[in-house]
């Protein structure tokens, strides 16, 4: 259950006498209506107030028949200003104790009115205007109210003219938010806000009343408007109040307020449980890659060939290329070793120690490496649009899911917009997005084509299982390190000379094959979470 459903629940119970034990000895209801009902003649009296043409009076009348079917010995007439009586049990919409009387909420309020229904002059400063927007969460943001000037304000009607403890009531869009007003300020206010001036009632427990579901089912029912619904002051007027004995309201409202910090602190917890739910399964995976990068997922054969070995490999067949003419050598190839439990990086004629570069401690059969040193990073063949068959798969950006490793889309070039240059890749390759990378989108060919040039076709040939580098640049580790290293405000990207630069924990080339087995047995239940 939500939090707002147990407010409204315990506001349901309240206005239906139930929050709180009746006391016999409390004055009735009745006799506070009367006492309402004279303070109200004397305000006409007095030409303070204006008569009410559609003010009635709401009584009980024994039943004929003796039927009490119902469980009630009496039924509800009201009485209208013309004199004319009707029935009005079967409108009301629950029973209440026998010391409570229904009533309009016209009927105890001195007046029910709202603001200008007309755009005011505006200044600089003077008085407050206040919009619906500024009652929008209970409180008045005086911070961003507009003003009008003192002559608009002194020309306002004294009951369109709100004073301490008076309630304002937004009529329109989102009807219902209430506030008792505490500040003595001078203000005044659109049409979309009303303005209740009760009568010998306890305000707090009337501003819980108004924001009841019994309130809000007989808004809802009578609102009116397709954009943005409207509570008509008619309605406000006419809505059905069911009205407790005095002393009776101040217990209810000691009580409600005893609940609200709880129902506070139960909100409060509700919103952290639903922000975990809702980022658990995404945390959940990108905990699982980190394991992967960190050596933690699976665990390590001391029978594997060491990744030390691996990188010889690799190295020599670097210069076997080099040697063949097929790849120039690099001006700063890296080589990193690890020697009296520190870790040094060579390139060229130059060593240095960049222990204050490694983030984390890899397995003994792990090493640390650039990611130039695995892959053609940047490197890549380029293909002009007119050459391209029209049938050919040309991925773009928006065609890959992000955070998923997933193609959303497989489009071919005669479908395409676009006519720059691309990258051509071949099956196998990582398909790595530059741009943003913050939107983490990497996905693996699975046949020849052509990409936009945001995208990096990246050959890990054999220095790492193609797999194994998806999950190394989908990792928080790759990722923040990228995200880190971008330029660019609008479109941030990696750029080629850091992306050369990242650094890559390598598994043995056994182990990358049973960390992807492991990612792929787990990868199933993200869906059921």
């Amino acid at each position: 259950m939500k939090a707002q459903q147990i407010k409204n629940s315990i506001l349901q119970i309240a206005v239906q006498g139930k929050l709180v034990p009746q006391d016999p000895n409390d004055e009735p209801a009745s006799v506070l209506l009367e006492r309402i009902r004279t303070e109200k003649q004397q305000l006409i009296k007095e030409g303070k107030i204006k008569k009410d043409k559609n003010e009635s009076i709401i009584y009980r009348v024994p039943k004929d028949s003796g039927d009490d079917s119902d469980n009630l010995p009496y039924a509800f007439h009201e009485r209208m200003a013309d004199g004319t009586v009707r029935d009005i049990t079967d409108e009301l919409p629950f029973d209440v104790p026998e010391s409570w009387e229904w009533v309009r909420l016209g009927d105890i309020c001195s007046s029910v009115t709202d603001g200008d229904h007309q755009p005011p002059p505006q200044v600089l400063s003077g008085i407050p205007f206040l919009v619906i927007s500024n009652v929008s969460q209970g409180a008045i943001d005086w911070g961003n109210t507009r003003f009008v000037p003192k002559e608009y304000y002194d020309n306002i009607e004294p009951q369109r003219k709100a004073n301490v403890d008076d309630i304002l009531f937004t009529v329109t869009g989102s009807y219902g938010i209430t506030l008792i007003v505490r500040d003595d300020r001078r203000f005044c206010f659109q049409r979309h806000i009303a303005l209740l001036k009760p009568l010998l009632v306890n305000r707090l427990f009337m501003s819980h009343l108004l924001q009841s579901p019994c309130i809000r089912i007989q808004c809802d029912e009578k609102a009116t408007g397709t954009a943005q619904k409207t509570v008509s002051l008619g309605t406000l007027r006419g809505l059905m109040f069911p009205l407790p004995p005095l002393v009776e309201q101040q217990r209810i409202v000691e009580r409600i307020e005893q609940l609200l910090p709880h129902i506070a602190d139960y909100d409060t917890a509700e919103q952290k449980l639903t922000a975990l739910n809702t980022t658990f399964p995404d945390q959940l995976k990108k905990s699982i890659l980190q394991a992967a990068v960190q050596g933690k997922l699976v665990e390590q054969d001391p029978n594997d060939e060491p990744a030390t070995v691996l990188l010889e490999r690799i190295r020599a067949e670097r210069e076997q290329l080099i040697r063949d003419g097929k790849i120039k050598r690099g001006k700063n190839e890296s080589v990193i070793i690890k020697r009296d439990n520190s870790h040094y990086e060579k390139q060229g004629e130059i060593e240095r120690c960049i222990d204050d570069e490694i983030p984390f401690d890899l397995p003994d059969n792990w090493a640390w490496c650039r990611l130039g040193t695995l892959c053609n990073f940047g490197d890549c063949e380029n293909a002009e649009s007119e050459s391209i068959a029209p049938e050919a798969w040309l991925l773009d950006l928006e065609d890959i899911e992000k955070d998923s490793g997933l193609l959303l889309q497989r489009k071919k070039k005669r479908e395409a917009k676009s006519l720059s240059t691309k990258h051509r890749f071949s099956t196998g390759q990582v398909l790595y997005s530059k741009l943003r990378p913050y939107l983490n989108k990497v996905i693996i060919a699975d046949e020849d084509g052509y990409c936009t040039s945001e995208i990096l076709p990246l050959d890990f040939g054999t220095a790492s299982y193609n797999r194994y580098a998806q999950v190394y640049l989908m990792s928080p580790f790759f990722v923040g390190y990228a995200h880190q290293c971008s330029y660019g405000v609008k479109m941030p990207r990696l750029g080629t000379q850091d992306g050369k630069n990242a650094l890559v924990p390598l598994p043995p080339y056994i182990e990358q094959y049973r960390i992807i087995a492991q990612i792929d047995a787990v990868t199933p239940l993200f869906t059921e979470l």
